[in-house]
């Protein structure tokens, strides 16, 4: 008599909890089966995962299944609630803290990611002449002073800074005898390559030719992702005249002119922080006559740096707290316009 009464116990608790267990989902939880549709297609259909609630699926319903496992088109049906344990999200794979690039230079080839506010985005960078070109000469004391050198150092420092937040960068021009370097005088050199490893021919058109190609293949290989391409030069004019940061685009691209604007912003009001009372007379202008600027797929600001021959512009050249000043606030600049491009 004893056992018999445990059994009863037993069997009692078992229909009392099967039938707590459908009354938990007879609340909203009721759906109408479509026509060709089986258990996992209802489930996805209604954001539940069907390798977590296949089982409870079939566990509250299994009356109205046919087979135990085949849904009848147009009978209703409960859904089990995500009371059941989730499968657990995919974790994104962990940010590395830093990369190794030793076309930086063995004092910062080590890059910390700082975070991924840049993420998405595709810059080219491009500074001017090299090779067998040395650009704009200014005489600085006893020593010359070289376009391509002092271009190319603020370029990569400013492909540095956007590679420790996130962006996809392309150095088209590259040195692998001189990474960032914080020497005064750059010394003068013909190493400089394209990003493929060409050499640089003595033809003007033929080298910038060059540069629009390597530039327009990686565009392609992007198409559809925010891409921008920043040209860096040094002007050269009369020994007096002092210059201030000035920007070129294209006149039919109004990416492009968004994104000179947003710096140009950030150099105005750096100028009024740093040097007070001193008006910023930077311009951003349409030249589409220049040969990177009409010839290129992507947006382009094309950046004139300063005079290399006026001893006030070379400052901001020769001191490399300066050049790494430029590359910061070009940087600024570059991360608002991608901000807010991403917002529209």
């Amino acid at each position: 008599m004893i056992y018999r009464n445990i059994f009863i116990v037993l069997i009692s608790t078992f229909f009392l909890s099967f039938a707590d267990v459908r009354a938990q989902y007879v609340d909203d939880n009721i759906v109408v089966a479509q026509e060709g549709e089986g258990i996992y297609e209802i489930l996805r259909r209604n954001e539940l995962e069907p390798n977590v609630h296949h089982s409870p699926f079939i566990l509250i319903n299994k009356e109205k299944l046919k087979g135990d496992t085949l849904l009848l088109p147009g009978s209703t049906y409960l859904l089990p609630e995500k009371i059941f344990t989730p499968i657990p999200a995919k974790a994104a794979p962990e940010r590395p803290k830093s990369v190794i690039n030793p076309l930086f230079g063995r004092n910062y080839e080590k890059i910390p990611i700082i975070d991924n506010r840049l993420e998405g985005a595709v810059y080219y960078l491009v500074s001017g002449h090299g090779g067998p070109d040395p650009g704009a000469m200014g005489r600085y004391g006893s020593y010359m002073l070289s376009e391509d050198e002092y271009a190319y150092d603020v370029t990569l420092r400013l492909a540095r800074n956007l590679i420790s937040h996130g962006a996809t960068v392309y150095m088209i021009i590259q040195d692998n005898t001189n990474g960032i370097r914080d020497e005064s005088i750059l010394k003068l050199d013909r190493t400089e390559t394209t990003i493929s490893g060409q050499a640089l021919p003595l033809n003007q058109k033929d080298r910038l030719q060059q540069r629009v190609d390597e530039v327009n293949k990686l565009f392609y290989k992007h198409q559809g992702a925010y891409q921008r391409l920043i040209a860096i030069h040094v002007d050269s004019r009369s020994q007096g005249q002092n210059i201030d940061v000035f920007f070129y685009h294209h006149d039919n691209s109004e990416s492009g002119r968004k994104l000179a604007q947003e710096i140009h912003a950030v150099f105005s009001s750096k100028y009024d922080r740093h040097q007070p009372g001193r008006d910023y007379h930077g311009t951003v202008s349409s030249r589409s006559g220049l040969y990177m600027i009409r010839n290129t797929l992507p947006p382009i600001v094309y950046i004139e740096l300063g005079n290399i021959k006026n001893y006030r512009d070379q400052l901001r050249f020769v001191i490399s707290d300066n050049r790494q000043a430029l590359a910061n606030w070009i940087e600024l600049g570059i991360t608002n316009d991608f901000k807010k491009a991403s917002d529209r």
